[in-house]
């Protein structure tokens, strides 16, 4: 009842109104990751989680991380993602809105796709208000105008597509709990378009913000989630992007072994990418974007052993890390900014702490143009890994370099 009253007052005042507008209970309250994998329930929540982002300040600390669902709270309501399907209705959806075909679709498509350009190029905290608010207009088409079934599906897609890209500015902001929220909220979406592959975007997304919050083997749940649920559907981009973070995530664990066969299959399955046939929402997954994570992967492997292996490890991240810089497109710049953090820490696990703190200066002077939580937060790492070097020259100038930096960013 509550959901037809707000129907009728929305196309009576011509306003998108929620159940929470109108101060009365409905969908809108089962936001989370339990949301009804329904079409009316993926509207509710993605309305509540855009509306609700919108009126919250801005702000690139997060405090709320310790919020976010982990473990079977969060992996058991997702397992549903892989056998949901798409709500089927007859004909056009009954509302009086102006009718939106597949040209609406392709606009929302270039917005995301300008939304990620920019995303890439500056971080997340300086548009996600923006893309937020851009969200909300594509919610507003779904729920109020009139389109075919096939429009319907396609406008999730594209919902779902804008959706994750917001989660990932609000993940990169530092606000951990809503960023979980949009994510699962998108995933919804994706789900009602029946867009596996969108799907398995966004939960790989989910999975490197719990391997950034420390919940690693939540992040291997998270990648295997994705690569069943979409199997026969994956590009070979996908393929290999989603055992290159298997292969970084193994070697977090400490699996040395697990990492490096995950990180063959991801090179078996670049071989056959052909990036004309890839999807949008792929085209950051090129080679020097495997080549960084691989390179990661082995930079963290040699934590873990001693010896030649070690020595056999720092070399190849090294190496892996520097071609990846080489090829980095100008417009990549925070990618840039982790290749430099990256090098340094890899460095610093050779011992070589002169070219650690070469690489920092290079990974804060490109800082400029770049708001990034958590890039700050690996800044952070880095500080810490460097403090057994802290009574040499270069380790301690290293490490003020950083203090200073996050001194003047926190200010800022």
């Amino acid at each position: 009842m509550p959901r037809l009253i707000v129907e009728v007052l929305s196309a009576e005042t011509g306003m998108d109104l929620t159940c929470a507008d109108v101060g009365l209970p409905g969908e809108a309250g089962q936001v989370g990751v339990r949301t009804p994998w329904t079409r009316t329930g993926a509207l509710a929540a993605l309305s509540q989680i855009i509306r609700s982002e919108m009126m919250l300040p801005d702000t690139r600390t997060g405090p709320d991380a310790a919020d976010v669902h982990t473990g079977h709270d969060l992996l058991s309501p997702l397992q549903e993602w892989a056998l949901a399907r798409p709500e089927d209705s007859a004909g056009p959806t009954p509302r009086r809105g102006r009718r939106v075909g597949m040209s609406d679709v392709e606009g929302i498509r270039q917005i995301t796709s300008a939304f990620r350009d920019l995303d890439n190029q500056h971080g997340g905290v300086l548009s996600r208000s923006a893309v937020l608010a851009q969200t909300d207009a594509v919610l507003s088409l779904l729920k109020t105008s009139t389109y075919t079934e096939d429009v319907g599906r396609a406008l999730f897609s594209a919902a779902a597509d804008l959706g994750s890209v917001a989660g990932w500015m609000t993940f990169d902001a530092g606000r951990h709990t809503s960023a979980q929220r949009t994510f699962v909220c998108a995933l919804h979406a994706a789900a009602e378009g029946d867009d596996k592959r969108i799907g398995a975007h966004i939960l790989q997304c989910m999975a490197r913000q719990m391997s950034h919050l420390g919940h690693v083997e939540d992040a291997l749940d998270l990648v295997a989630l994705a690569q069943y649920g979409a199997r026969r559907r994956l590009s070979p981009a996908a393929t290999s992007m989603l055992a290159a973070l298997e292969a970084r995530f193994q070697a977090i664990m400490g699996r040395v072994a697990d990492s490096d066969a995950a990180a063959g299959r991801a090179i078996d399955a670049f071989e056959c990418v052909d990036q004309g046939n890839e999807d949008p929402h792929m085209a950051f997954f090129d080679l020097p974007e495997l080549q960084a994570t691989l390179g990661m992967a082995h930079q963290i492997a040699a934590k873990h052993v001693d010896g030649a292996a070690r020595t056999r490890h720092v070399r190849r991240s090294a190496d892996l890390v520097t071609v990846a810089l080489a090829g980095r497109p100008e417009h990549r710049k925070r990618s840039t900014a982790f290749d430099h953090l990256g090098l340094a820490r890899t460095h610093l696990a050779g011992g070589a702490v002169d070219g650690a703190a070469e690489e920092t200066t290079r990974c804060l002077h490109l800082l400029g143009t770049v708001q990034s939580r958590r890039v700050a937060d690996r800044l952070v790492e880095l500080h810490d890994e460097a403090e057994p070097f802290a009574d040499t020259a270069p380790g301690r100038h290293l490490r003020e370099q950083i203090h200073s930096w996050l001194g003047m960013s926190t200010m800022g």
